[in-house]
């Protein structure tokens, strides 16, 4: 089983910045692909952007193409999603989740943390 946690989250303004971090326990995650997902009031939720193991795999959302960025740091189970210029349209609950490399499901949730962006 693998155990994660959420936090970073808070209230800013817009073009502010914040940075989220996941920290994974159970086990190692040095095998697994980790995501971050969004989800919005009356919105589906909706990947934002993930990491493969090795680091040299990542993936974003149109919408946060230049502005997020994610990193991991595989020797404290630990990954990070740089979140800048942010908008009211970023505000939403922020999970992580994992996956074992050789799985199409994210199979592993965090609680969640809030980001609320204001205008």
């Amino acid at each position: 089983q693998v155990q994660l946690v959420e936090s970073g989250g808070g209230l800013v303004q817009a073009g502010d910045s914040l940075r989220l971090s996941c920290v994974a326990s159970g086990r190692t995650v040095s095998n697994y692909v980790i995501g971050w997902f969004r989800q919005a009031p009356g919105k589906e939720r909706e990947l934002v952007a993930s990491i493969y193991w090795d680091s040299r795999t990542t993936y974003y959302q149109d919408s946060v193409k230049g502005r997020f960025a994610i990193s991991r740091d595989n020797a404290r189970n630990t990954v990070s999603l740089q979140m800048n210029n942010l908008t009211p349209d970023d505000t939403a609950v922020y999970y992580c989740a994992a996956k074992f490399r050789t799985q199409s499901d994210y199979n592993y949730w965090g609680q969640g943390t809030q980001v609320t962006v204001s205008s």
